[in-house]
């Protein structure tokens, strides 16, 4: 199996999971540019969504499970199941984004 599959279920349909390497995470602190901040702080005075924010948020998902993946691939896993993501906020300066999840071996089943 090539494809190397990350869900937020506890399964796959049409696989089974045939070994359990337990839990795998991906971190990502990343801080906001100074101009990025004052941008949003104008945005903020009018209301609306923040895409600066938007962007730094979701390029921090991504690159979180991309680590999350190498984790696992490290302890010989295939999935990752049960994937979810914590954010938060560190000295309101850097957003932490954790990607976590089970990793496992899964194969196709059979018939």
């Amino acid at each position: 199996m090539d494809k190397f599959i990350v869900t937020t279920m506890n399964d796959i349909p049409g696989y089974e999971i045939v070994e359990v390497f337990g839990e795998v995470f991906g971190l990502v602190c990343r801080a906001r540019n100074v101009i990025a901040n004052l941008t949003a702080g104008l945005r903020t005075l009018i209301g609306g969504e923040v895409p600066e924010y938007t962007r730094l948020l979701t390029d921090s998902r991504h690159h979180a499970i991309e680590r999350l993946q190498e984790e696992a691939r490290l302890k010989g896993a295939n999935a990752v199941i049960a994937m979810r993501f914590d954010c938060n906020e560190i000295a309101n300066l850097v957003s932490e984004v954790a990607a976590y999840g089970t990793a496992v071996t899964i194969r196709k089943k059979a018939g």
